[in-house]
């Protein structure tokens, strides 16, 4: 009995425009694939036709999104298309996904460009494509902490209001009430004998809790991001002094 032949799916798409400028037929793309995929050896899992659709945007292609998580669940091992620009127009979309599918072990076949993973050049295309994927991975990091580096720069808070502040449109404003209760925190650990520990039992907050209070920069007017200390657009209500003088005592 002979073993059962891999399985492929084909993907073909084309959009209401260039069906009627160029005449692209999903027919002609189908029976194309069909036969390459049987010629190296597949039998056909499934046609998914996306029809009239973009190539644009991945996500707005249901046939597209389908396969994707058909592909995920490994129920192929192989994608045949027709042409690139069939998968996507976004060389970002382009590259991450065939990434993603290079995870999931799936072969990515495109007749046209003569791209594949079955033989030795093929897997190295693969490789290839993998480094760029790595590659828009960092650019999509470092773009995203630039912008909260920005952001601590400009003032903007990032994580949630400390004791002595309230946040109001996402600025951090004084409430006085809760902020003198912080500036005699800082007072009477400086001053007075008293122990981390009955200090915080006094104001009702864990003694870790307290440490992390008498060490916050926000009290200065400042933001942390990664380490770093910015100037802040809120009010300080601590003094750099007393501030130094509890650190040195801490």
């Amino acid at each position: 009995m002979s073993a059962a032949k891999p399985l492929a799916a084909v993907y073909v798409r084309v959009s209401t425009q260039e069906q009627a400028q160029q005449g692209f037929s999903l027919n002609a793309q189908q029976e194309a694939l069909e036969n390459y995929a049987k010629a190296l050896g597949y039998d056909i899992y499934k046609i998914y036709r996306d029809e009239g659709k973009s190539a644009k945007d991945m996500t707005h292609r249901p046939e597209m999104m389908k396969m994707l998580q058909d592909a995920q669940d490994k129920k192929f091992s192989a994608i045949f298309i027709y042409k690139l620009d069939r998968f996507s127009r976004s060389i970002k979309d382009l590259i991450l996904t065939i990434d993603k599918l290079k995870d999931w072990g799936i072969d990515f076949v495109s007749l046209q460009d003569r791209i594949e993973t079955t033989s030795a050049s093929g897997k190295l295309m693969f490789h290839i494509i993998g480094a760029f994927a790595e590659f828009e991975r960092n650019i999509i990091g470092d773009r995203t902490k630039f912008g909260m580096q920005r952001k601590a720069h400009e003032g903007g808070f990032i994580t949630k209001a400390p004791k002595g502040y309230i946040l109001v449109n996402k600025k951090l404003m004084v409430n006085e009430a809760e902020a003198e209760k912080v500036r005699e925190i800082f007072n009477k650990f400086l001053n007075e004998d008293i122990s981390l520990t009955q200090l915080a039992k006094d104001y009702g907050i864990t003694t870790s809790g307290l440490k992390k209070l008498l060490q916050n920069t926000t009290y200065l007017g400042k933001v942390k991001f990664a380490g770093e200390d910015s100037k802040g657009t809120h009010e300080a209500i601590i003094s750099e002094d007393l501030f130094n003088k509890v650190k040195e005592k801490l």
